[in-house]
């Protein structure tokens, strides 16, 4: 890779770390202020911290495809992803939703073996396996988990772990159909603005308690809201950019990090089978990546 691509690719890795931290404020936020309203005012506050830091894109340099297609999956994403979290039951049940949606990585390489013409050697396979069945003992948290007591968790909530999972598939096809379409363009500071306007009018339709303002509830709010918002615009800058194979390869280290903050943050308390996973979920990425450097 050449300087600005290697300068690029250290920008989408930024990003992975400040998404790492969104679980577990997510849901932290959600409880203080509601399911919609906590994510309409996330994103209220990403939207004017990249409004005053980059403005709004022109519409007309905006490449069609991506401003509709993709600024709708992002809209879409967010939406789905934000609710997700903030209606699960209990704080254990939002870290698996959690675990859900970071099925992305593993499907934008296999989305981009069809979109993007990636390709890969057969290591791949067992490499995203071996990712997909860590990412599933992460979830195990304090080793209480199994199939059947998540199954019961589905059939409880089936409305949080459908959005969990669209969320995973809406993102992956996001990534690629940027790289494909966006022709060097970024919209999105055009589509947290979006998000926040559909979150709202969404809010005003629903019967949510009050806003709950306390310092610490704002304090937690800013920080997600300017982090979310840095970690977006690095996230576009490099997977146009950037190396995208070894940015989603890297990706699969966020469930890791994301339940060890989130179970921190949230006041779980993750046992052996969490560090398992975390075994598990590197050894998959360097199978991935092994399977994937010589085509990146």
């Amino acid at each position: 890779m050449d300087s600005s691509a290697q300068r690029a690719t250290a920008f989408g890795l930024t990003a992975i770390l400040l998404w790492s931290t969104s679980v577990g404020l997510l849901r932290s936020i959600s409880e203080h202020f509601g399911p919609v309203g906590g994510a309409a005012l996330i994103y209220t506050v990403s939207a004017l911290c990249l409004c005053v830091a980059r403005g709004l894109p022109k519409l007309r340099e905006m490449p069609p495809r991506y401003l509709w297609a993709g600024g709708t999956l992002f809209v879409t994403y967010e939406i789905f992803l934000a609710l997700a979290i903030g209606l699960a039951h209990s704080r254990s049940q939002s870290l698996e939703l959690g675990m859900i949606n970071y099925l992305w990585p593993s499907l934008t390489i296999v989305f981009a073996l069809f979109i993007n013409q990636q390709r890969a050697s057969p290591w791949l396979w067992p490499g995203l396996a071996l990712s997909l069945a860590g990412i599933i003992q992460v979830m195990k948290g304090d080793g209480s988990w199994s199939p059947v007591e998540m199954w019961h968790n589905i059939l409880d909530n089936p409305v949080a772990y459908g959005l969990a999972f669209a969320a995973a598939l809406i993102w992956a096809l996001y990534c690629n159909l940027t790289r494909r379409w966006s022709e060097g363009k970024s919209g999105v500071t055009l589509f947290f603005c979006a998000t926040a306007l559909v979150l709202w009018i969404k809010y005003a339709f629903v019967s949510e308690a009050a806003l709950d303002i306390t310092l610490p509830a704002t304090l937690q709010l800013l920080f997600m809201g300017i982090s979310t918002a840095v970690a977006y615009s690095a996230w576009n800058y490099g997977i146009q950019r950037g190396n995208m194979t070894l940015l989603a390869t890297a990706s699969y280290f966020t469930p890791v990090l994301s339940a060890f903050i989130a179970t921190l943050w949230l006041g779980l308390h993750p046992g052996w089978p969490f560090w398992q996973g975390v075994a598990m979920v590197v050894g998959g990425s360097l199978l991935c990546w092994l399977a994937t450097r010589r085509y990146g």
